[in-house]
């Protein structure tokens, strides 16, 4: 991974928080490990194809995940949702470099978290990447807080 990509990204973090207005929401992730990334769509139409024309995202998890969700907003945006549904862990998170073993699950995760996303509309979320919370209202808190995990703190740190 390339750790000045990753930093990069990370000081350009995109379409970080809700989209109230969302078309599709989708989320992956585990409440017991506390890696979750939920994933908001919102759909335009162009040239008679109804392309994504939005997307942001929230992450508890770490910083590559952060990276890899704010790369992949930025990425979709402009495609069907069959060219979004066709994109892979590893091409989302290209720009990153290829990620470590241990990191390869963030952009796993991204990926469900968009599967689920563009899937909700048809059918419930399923994804390999982790197991998904069916909650798909509110904020990533609000999940955790359904699924019973609201003791504990959530600690932010902040590099540069």
């Amino acid at each position: 991974m390339d750790e000045a990509a990753l930093q990069q990204a990370l000081t350009d973090t995109q379409n970080l928080g809700e989209m109230p207005d969302a078309d599709a929401v989708g989320t992956v992730g585990s409440p017991d490990c506390g890696d979750m990334v939920r994933l908001w769509i919102k759909y335009k139409e162009k040239d008679g194809k109804k392309v994504i024309d939005k997307a942001s995202f929230q992450s508890f998890g770490c910083q590559t995940a952060i990276a890899v969700a704010s790369i992949a907003t930025e990425l979709i945006r402009g495609k069907t949702k069959e060219e979004a549904l066709s994109m892979s862990a590893e091409e989302l998170s290209k720009p990153l470099g290829p990620l470590p073993p241990m990191k390869i699950h963030c952009g796993q995760m991204v990926e469900g978290a968009l599967r689920a996303a563009l899937e909700a509309e048809n059918k419930p979320a399923a994804s390999s990447a982790a197991p998904v919370v069916s909650d798909q209202s509110g904020t990533l808190a609000d999940a955790l807080t359904a699924a019973g995990k609201t003791q504990g703190k959530i600690k932010i740190v902040l590099t540069s």
